[in-house]
């Protein structure tokens, strides 16, 4: 763990920053499964409107075959769906200065990431928002790869720059703290759709 990453990422601190699940992109996934990444995506956006953490959506060139967000966001958290960040082109999306400012409005230092693909439109946000100080968590299984050895690479690449690399159940478990509180509450329902049902 780096200096960097060793506060703790609470509801207060932190910012959530969903990069790209489009319905054309991610089905160029081979890394994961494609419902289970979907579900922990959602997860994410659930989590983030239950306990008032800032997310910022965004997609790339929505009119071309990487296609529209998925629908189930504008359900999730209608706000912000309609004013996410249409890039045209731009890979890193840290380089879209609309973008950029969206995550400054946070007023949040902290930054949850997770974009599909994790080899290219998680990767280069990821390093941008580290070189500039933020401790970033990047959300590994909410995202994947065309290939696992893809995936590897790119969090191996995002670890060594000083990414901490987590899970979906892991990172909903850090910001719950204590499932007996206000938010632990909220967190664990959210938490629970994504088990295995029996």
């Amino acid at each position: 763990m780096t200096a960097q990453s060793a506060q703790p990422f609470t509801a207060d601190n932190t910012a959530m920053l969903l990069i790209d699940h489009q319905v054309g992109t991610m089905g160029w996934v081979g890394s994961i499964a494609y419902d289970e990444m979907k579900a922990n995506a959602l997860a994410l956006a659930k989590t983030a409107k239950a306990v008032g953490i800032p997310l910022v959506l965004t997609s790339s060139m929505e009119a071309y075959a990487q296609g529209p967000l998925l629908p189930e966001l504008a359900d999730i958290a209608p706000e912000e769906f309609a004013a996410r960040v249409q890039r045209q082109g731009v890979v890193n999306a840290f380089d879209d200065k609309n973008f950029a400012e969206a995550v400054t409005a946070t007023g949040r230092t902290n930054l949850i990431i997770a974009g599909v693909t994790n080899d290219v439109c998680t990767v280069f946000p990821t390093l941008a928002a580290l070189a500039n100080g933020h401790p970033v968590q990047v959300v590994a299984d909410a995202g994947g790869s065309p290939s696992k050895i893809a995936d590897d690479i790119a969090i191996r690449r995002m670890d060594k720059a000083g990414a901490t690399i987590t899970s979906t159940n892991q990172l909903l478990a850090e910001l719950a703290g204590n499932w007996t509180t206000e938010n632990g509450t909220k967190i664990i329902g959210i938490l629970m759709e994504l088990l295995p049902q029996n």
